[in-house]
Order: structure tokens, then C-alpha cells, then sequence
């Protein structure tokens, strides 16, 4: 028996309740803008110190040309200034633990560096967005002996204390100090360092760790002071929470759904929680809001395990969701278009070997799946984007997606199965097969 995908928002309401909340705030703001060259984008994420054996800017801008032909649109690279070193964790400490930030790590390599990555990526039609720690700083960063002030203290006055959590618990981030955004002249200064980064290597935007974890009155005067002569500027904030679009953000961490992923995979749940996010994300989210998702990153890998360890073999099909959902962002990480099987750990180097010759079958898969977003407006981020429509059979356990109307040359049709079982569905008879994996099957409308 097929079951309709749509569930009551009373239902929506009641799995909300269930959840931690995250902070929310009513701003009065526009929404923002996407840049165009956004709206069909992908995120590539470069963790610079263990794409290669170098683990330097240099060396990874050989990569260059070949993320192009990947189809790559946005690269996102981890932090790359200088790591403190009072209270490092592992030998070559947490790239989110920043003693400057308006510096390189001088083991990546110079300013010079960077802005020639920026350079060539922008000849190449891509764009660079940096990401940025406002939460904390490394406890030997400058501003500890220049500006105690911007630091928070304990009971006893003592300064600076372990970053902590919005209820004001201490984190396990026992190399970082949390930052006082109450303190007099603490934002401007770090709005200022973030627009050096614009200024100086022409940046396209940022990545904003643990953005819940800052006032989100600071990211809104932050974003519209940058966007004042940067106007096209992407900003992704790791959390997820619609009051941050309201504070100028673009995107948002597709977090919910990603355990999702690893629940559908692992049979953990089934297609019916599927058509439940969908619903809520149409319910509670704005049209202008955008979700990263992913199958992995630099968190996932080094702490919750690879893509095979924790889906098996449908990791491909959960990326052909990720792509096919409404307002995906789809995401890349470090290798994984090599067929990455392996745990970076986070604190010390570890290069292994990768096959990244773009004929390879794992290149070829996400070559494939970001030239369907890319040729297909259907599939589009933008706000007139066409909606989709989801439909689910409990029996078989198996999901249609369908993104465009049906007789449209751009229509696009997916077909997933998350059992043994036989899909309720059959391929649309009007389109044709355009990528298939374990798992998954996507039609597309036939052109000449």
C-alpha cells in the first residue's frame, strides 16, 4: 500500500518538541540575497593539511584544474592561520584553535599563497569562502594579553576560561578560550578581521563555526557590514536554525538530515521519517534558505567514521538524495571524490594514497551527479526554483522524488530503495536512466 507523503503539521510539531532547541531571535532584516553564481552551486571542502603529502597551499593548488573539471563551484577551506600552541591538543593542535587571525600557518605556506589560490580559482569560475572560529580563539592568541577584556571570566574573575556552551557549560575545547561578545569594541575588531580576509585575498564568503554558539545580534550587523562593499558575499553558518537566515546568513548545516542519512542507511528508520522532514523543512524554513548536506566532512570523518562505516554501500545513493532534495547545497569533502575509505585524524598529519585521476569510478559518480544539478535549473538553489514532490511506500520502504513537471525537458526523477525489497516504483517511461547506483536511480527528461 502506498502511503502519502505529506504528515500533519501537528505531527511536524510534536517530532519539533522532541528536539533540542536551538536559540532563536526575531530580527528585522531582509532575507538574503543568493549571489547567482550560488544558485546552483556545490561546496568542495579542502582540508589543506592532509590533501597531500606537502600538506601546503602550493600543493594543493595543483588541484586546481581538476576540481574544475570535477564540476566543482565553491571551494571551502578550513581554517589555515597559525594553530596556539598553549594547550594544544596532538602534536599539531586543532585547526580551530587561531592564535591570529589575520595571518597563514606559516607550515601552509604565505599570504601570497593563498591569494594565488584565490586568483586561479576565480579564473576557473569558482569561488573561496574561508572558515571562521568567532566563537573562541587559541589561548595564546594576542588579543589574551592586548585585550583581556574580549574574553570571558569565571565566578572568581579568572580569565580566559574554556569555551562553553549556551547554557554556560564548559566544553571538552580545553585548547580554545571562550570569547566575550559583550565587551566593548570585541565585535567591531572582529568584524574587522573578518573583512581583512575579504579585502586582502578577495575571498567569496565564509563558513561560520558553531554560529549558534555567537550572539546571532553580532552575525546581522556583521554580514550587512561586509555585504556594504561586498554584496555578493556567501555566508554558511554551521548550525541550523531559521532565525539565521534572518541574520543575513544563505545556507544553513543540513545536521538533521544528516543523521537522517545515517539512519535510513544503518535501517534505522525508514521512509517515513524522510516524508516528515520533508514537511517540517517546508513548514518552518523560508523559501530563501538554503541546507548543506552531506555524506561527510571533517567532523563525520574523524569522529563518527567514513562514509562505508557508517552507510555501508549506499553512501552514493544518500548523496544523490542529498542533491536531489529542495534546497540542497550538496557537499564534497577532502578525497572523497577519490574514494576516500579513511580517518583523518585531527590533530597530527596523515596523508594516505588516492586514486585522483577523474576517470576513476568514485570521480566519475560525482562528476555525473553535479553535472545533473549544473544542466538542470529544476534542480536549482535559487527562491524560483521548482518545488518538489515526494512520495513513499512503507511496504517496500522505497522513496520518488520528483523535481520539475512532468512533460517539462527539464524534469528530473529519482528513485530510491532502502531495503531488499523491490521499489513500489518503475522508471518513468518518458525520461531515461541518467545514473545509477546501489540504491538509487535517477531519470531525466530525454534532449537531442
Amino acid at each position: 500500500m502506498k502511503t502519502p507523503f505529506l504528515v500533519s503539521l501537528a505531527a511536524v510539531l510534536t517530532l519539533l518538541s522532541c528536539q533540542e532547541a536551538s536559540p532563536t531571535t526575531e530580527l528585522d532584516v531582509a532575507p538574503p540575497t543568493l549571489p547567482q553564481w550560488a544558485e546552483q552551486a556545490n561546496i568542495y571542502e579542502v582540508n589543506v593539511r592532509q590533501y597531500t603529502d606537502e600538506g601546503t597551499l602550493q600543493a594543493f593548488q595543483t588541484h586546481l584544474p581538476r576540481l574544475k573539471e570535477l564540476g566543482v563551484d565553491i571551494l571551502w577551506f578550513m581554517p589555515i592561520q597559525p594553530i596556539g600552541e598553549l594547550h594544544r591538543k596532538g602534536t599539531l593542535g586543532s585547526y580551530y584553535s587561531i592564535s591570529n587571525y589575520t595571518a597563514v600557518h606559516p607550515d601552509y605556506g604565505t599570504i601570497e599563497d593563498f591569494q594565488s589560490i584565490v586568483e586561479q580559482a576565480h579564473s576557473l569560475g569558482m569561488r573561496v569562502i574561508l572558515d571562521w572560529v568567532a566563537n573562541h580563539t587559541a589561548f595564546d592568541h594576542h588579543w589574551v594579553d592586548d585585550h583581556p577584556e574580549f574574553y570571558s571570566t569565571d565566578s572568581a574573575g579568572n580569565y580566559p576560561i574554556v569555551a562553553v556552551d549556551n547554557e554556560g557549560n564548559p566544553t571538552d575545547w580545553t585548547d580554545v578560550a571562550d570569547l566575550n561578545y559583550e565587551a566593548a569594541g570585541m565585535r567591531e575588531e572582529m568584524i574587522s578581521e573578518m573583512n581583512w580576509w575579504v579585502t586582502t585575498a578577495g575571498i567569496d564568503g565564509f563558513r561560520c563555526d558553531v554560529a549558534g554558539f555567537v550572539p546571532y545580534g553580532f552575525w546581522k550587523t556583521a554580514i550587512s557590514d561586509l555585504r556594504e562593499n561586498h554584496d555578493s558575499l556567501f555566508m554558511l553558518a554551521e548550525w541550523e536554525d531559521p532565525a539565521l537566515i534572518d541574520a543575513g546568513f544563505n545556507a544553513v548545516y543540513g545536521w538533521e538530515f544528516h543523521h537522517l542519512l545515517n539512519e535510513l542507511a544503518q535501517g534505522k528508520t525508514d521512509v517515513r521519517a524522510l516524508a516528515r522532514y520533508v514537511e517540517k523543512c517546508d513548514t518552518l524554513w523560508p523559501i530563501e534558505a538554503l541546507k548543506m548536506y552531506f555524506t561527510t566532512n571533517h567532523d563525520e570523518n574523524t569522529w563518527n567514521g567514513t562514509v562505508s562505516q557508517r552507510m555501508g554501500d549506499l553512501g552514493k545513493a544518500m548523496f544523490v538524495l542529498s542533491s536531489m532534495m529542495e534546497r540542497s547545497l550538496p557537499l564534497v569533502y577532502t578525497g572523497q571524490e577519490a574514494g576516500l575509505d579513511h580517518q583523518f585524524p585531527f590533530f597530527t598529519k596523515d596523508t594516505i594514497g588516492l586514486d585522483w585521476s577523474t576517470t576513476s569510478a568514485d570521480a566519475s559518480f560525482f562528476a555525473e551527479m553535479i553535472a545533473l544539478k549544473h544542466n538542470h535549473v529544476t534542480l536549482s538553489n535559487g527562491v524560483d526554483r521548482h518545488e518538489m514532490a515526494l512520495q513513499i511506500d512503507t511496504t517496500s520502504n522505497s522513496a520518488m522524488i520528483t523535481r520539475g513537471k512532468k512533460g517539462s525537458t527539464d524534469q528530473v526523477v529519482a528513485i530510491f530503495q532502502f531495503s531488499d525489497s523491490l521499489p513500489a516504483y518503475s522508471a518513468p517511461y518518458e525520461l531515461e536512466e541518467v545514473l545509477s547506483v546501489k540504491g538509487a536511480r535517477v531519470y531525466a527528461a530525454k534532449r537531442d
